[in-house]
């Protein structure tokens, strides 16, 4: 069945690459746009993969048209934009899925456009980083008609190691805004920890391995250990996107007490000039800062 449906793929980011690479190694046959040519151009020196200049283009011969991109306004972009999909509808009825993680109204306004075309539209957003994604062992949160849903499972199963319809559109978006709001929290107590040990004479390399055997330990604070005891922060998430989602989880009421806190330490990292670091490079922003 996979050789038989055409994919477009919009967005070509350290998340979208690996998952394109899947697709295609899953058989499907895979069409790709990215506002920078050059991601495209190098993703088809390693597979085999169409690209085309605009999303418009994508239209006419898609079944699924999937979008991975930064924030809300390159997915409105997408979508509303001179030479968006909007822009060629008429052509051929598709399935939208996006997978970034936006505000869940963004998502209920494109899925309203979309619907005025005879076009299904799902919130399709994934909980893990880089790593999961070239593995497909991402988890997929959905919002939007069930139906698309069941068409889409066969793909969402390439991606993922699984993936679980939550109800209408935008349910997928608050599942991901409330895990990324305790991944937030999480990396922001794991940085306070190795702080305060660090405060008392105890290195990293020797607490880590205690947090990692104990109750708290979990999978983030095993996949950071090597980026805080080596004290090297390439971005697998890049802080600043987890502080692009706090915000949006805070305009849909996230107000509890710790949950501001995390806001204030992000906003600050990502001013004081944090932002294209790793996430968990928080606690380089914490250190000079208390």
């Amino acid at each position: 069945m996979s050789a038989k449906l055409k994919i477009g793929w919009i967005g070509l980011g350290n998340m979208g690459n690996p998952m394109v690479k899947n697709l295609v190694k899953a058989g499907f046959d895979v069409t790709v746009y990215n506002r920078n040519p050059e991601k495209s151009n190098t993703l088809k020196e390693s597979i085999d993969v169409k690209i085309v200049g605009s999303p418009a283009a994508m239209v006419q011969d898609a079944d699924f048209i999937f979008t991975m991109l930064s924030d809300d306004a390159a997915l409105k972009e997408v979508y509303y934009g001179p030479s968006g999909l909007f822009s060629a509808m008429a052509a051929q009825k598709f399935i939208g899925i996006d997978m970034s993680t936006v505000s869940p109204d963004t998502t209920r306004e494109i899925a309203s456009g979309c619907k005025e075309y005879g076009i299904a539209y799902l919130d399709a957003p994934v909980s893990g980083s880089v790593k999961p994604a070239e593995d497909a062992q991402l988890i997929i949160m959905v919002g939007g008609e069930e139906e698309a849903y069941k068409k889409a499972e066969p793909i969402l199963a390439v991606l993922g190691k699984s993936s679980a319809y939550l109800g209408s559109s935008g349910s997928g978006n608050i599942a991901k805004l409330a895990i990324n709001l305790f991944l937030g929290i999480t990396a922001q107590g794991l940085a306070e920890a190795v702080i305060f040990a660090g405060k008392n004479g105890m290195a990293a390399e020797q607490l880590m391995p205690l947090i990692n055997a104990g109750a708290v330990g979990s999978a983030l604070t095993k996949l950071k250990t090597d980026n805080i005891v080596s004290d090297n922060y390439k971005p697998a998430f890049a802080l600043k996107l987890l502080a692009k989602d706090i915000r949006l989880a805070t305009t849909n009421g996230m107000d509890t007490p710790v949950g501001k806190c995390l806001s204030t330490t992000l906003e600050g990292a990502v001013k004081a000039g944090f932002g294209d670091e790793d996430m968990i490079a928080v606690i380089k922003y914490l250190k000079q800062s208390i």
